[in-house]
């Protein structure tokens, strides 16, 4: 006869009365051992081979608030269907709406569900809805019937037909989805043959109370044993967000490697974000739909930059003493007195230039937010993280930056090989964009670089090479941490969060 300790002892006779197989729930039921007591006893006894311990994950679906009501009540286009019917199955739009009190977010999105159903159309002339024959229960609604019913419902029990269903509702927010992780154990046939030979349960407690020892009890109770080797829950302390770390350890590595940060606001200049980079006052980029510009106030104050102003002035419009043609157009000091949310970190290069503190020779970085109205996807955020950096220096040339390029693509984004392009940007000549590669993750785009043109550069007082570039470093974190979406990185995964290493 075996001699194990009392839950695990509980646990394998409770397994032997179910057959040999059972969920979790059933042995918690059959022992009197809490949820987290049978598991930990489980545990034991899968690492000694008693037991097998199988997880099988359940997606369930139940209805929110507003699933409620269209369970009650109908779904909105189902309402309006039943009102047009009463009204003869044609009738005005907004007589239609008013009848069914549904309020204008609600009716927007009634209409659409009626078009997208095929149930009803809108005449474009007379804004008549008109009803298309005699809509007949959708899947949708069944689902919803079924929620209302059970309470409940188990996505991978579902229909093909009912899958979609519950997709669809799931779009319209109006269902939870909850995971459920259902555990099943099984006697192993070591457990079995150790079950057959018989089980003691021997009684223990995991702690001496003044009561066993006043009442002399303690003499013939077993204190339980401390196992060391025991699996115990894992406990995750706190500490910094994965790319937080990263970003930490990319500034240490630019500090070893000679670099000095430099700083701008998040709300800049048109100046210092366009005007002071030799970027025209009509250029795509100053569009509405590409910058995200301050509506109160309106302006800032050039008050302090004067003397580069007209320089930049004049760099625009005739090119100045740099060589250059300029744009050819009549420049706009109230344009560059425009406020606007950073769209790249090249102005804090443009700052650092009219830096009093500036060195020459030096070397500078910044790692900042930069925003742009783009279309998330898995690749483009509003909100991104540059890297910029610049090199200014006697003798640079080309060479020196595409070293600097592949020396942060390998080091820091763990790059097995780069290429560079040509690429055309208002404020470097010539420019290169770079890219590199990964084994088992692919090509990256990081970003543009370049030497800075004379139009930039003289009107700010330099009149020596700089080496510059501006790399996404939100993706220079993906490539190091393997991750294929950028909208991952603010994701709130405790999961990934808790486990994920420095990277």
């Amino acid at each position: 006869m075996a001699d194990l300790r009392e839950n695990e002892s509980k646990t394998l006779l409770a397994l032997r009365d179910a057959g040999g197989r059972s969920a979790v729930e059933s042995i918690v039921q059959a022992s009197g051992l809490t949820d987290s007591a049978v598991m930990r006893a489980a545990l034991t006894l899968g690492a000694s081979g008693l037991v097998r311990v199988d997880e099988t994950k359940r997606t369930k679906l139940e209805l929110n608030d507003e699933g409620r009501d269209y369970a009650e009540n109908g779904l909105p286009e189902r309402r309006l269907v039943k009102i047009l019917q009463s009204m003869g199955g044609r009738a005005g739009k907004e007589a239609v709406l008013r009848a069914a009190s549904l309020n204008a977010n609600i009716s927007v999105i009634a209409l659409g569900w009626l078009s997208r159903k095929r149930w009803a159309t809108i005449e474009k002339e007379t804004q008549e809805l008109k009803l298309l024959g005699e809509p007949s229960e959708g899947s949708d609604e069944k689902l919803l019937s079924m929620l209302k019913e059970k309470g409940d419902v188990v996505v991978d029990g579902l229909s093909d037909e009912m899958k979609k269903a519950a997709e669809v509702l799931k779009g319209r927010k109006i269902v939870e989805v909850r995971v459920e992780a259902e555990r099943r154990l099984e006697l192993t046939e070591a457990g079995q043959e150790l079950v057959n030979k018989g089980i003691k349960v021997t009684m223990e407690v995991s702690e001496l109370t003044p009561e066993l020892i006043v009442s002399g009890k303690w003499k013939e109770t077993q204190l339980r044993a401390y196992d060391i080797r025991a699996p115990v829950a894992s406990a995750w302390g706190g500490k910094k967000h994965p790319y937080l770390r990263f970003l930490d350890e990319l500034k240490r590595r630019l500090v070893a490697f000679g670099f000095k940060e430099m700083a701008g606001p998040n709300v800049e200049l048109s100046f210092f974000n366009c005007d002071g980079l030799f970027m025209p006052q009509d250029h795509p980029a100053r569009e509405i739909h590409d910058t995200y510009f301050i509506k109160d106030p309106e302006n800032g104050s050039l008050d302090n930059y004067q003397g580069f102003l007209e320089n930049v002035k004049k760099a625009h419009e005739n090119g100045w003493k740099t060589g250059s043609k300029g744009w050819g157009y009549t420049f706009s000091k109230s344009e560059a007195a425009r406020l606007l949310l950073r769209s790249q970190t090249t102005a804090a290069s443009a700052r650092m230039l009219i830096n009093e503190g500036l060195e020459v020779p030096g070397k500078y970085f910044a790692i900042a937010r930069c925003f742009r109205p783009d279309v998330i996807d898995k690749t483009h955020l509003t909100e991104f993280n540059q890297v910029e950096g610049i090199i200014v220096g006697e003798d640079l040339n080309l060479m020196n930056l595409l070293g600097v390029l592949e020396k942060f693509a390998v080091d820091v984004a763990g790059a097995d090989k780069v290429k560079y392009r040509p690429d055309y940007f208002p404020f470097t000549e010539p420019s290169v964009e770079l890219a590199a590669y990964r084994e088992g993750y692919g090509w990256v785009e990081f970003g543009g670089s370049g030497i800075f043109r004379p139009e930039l550069t003289l009107p700010l007082g330099i009149k020596v090479p700089v080496l510059a570039w501006g790399l996404g470093v939100d993706r220079l974190f993906m490539m190091k941490a393997g991750i294929d979406d950028i909208r991952y990185l603010f994701a709130q995964d405790l999961d990934w969060l808790r486990r994920t290493e420095m990277v």
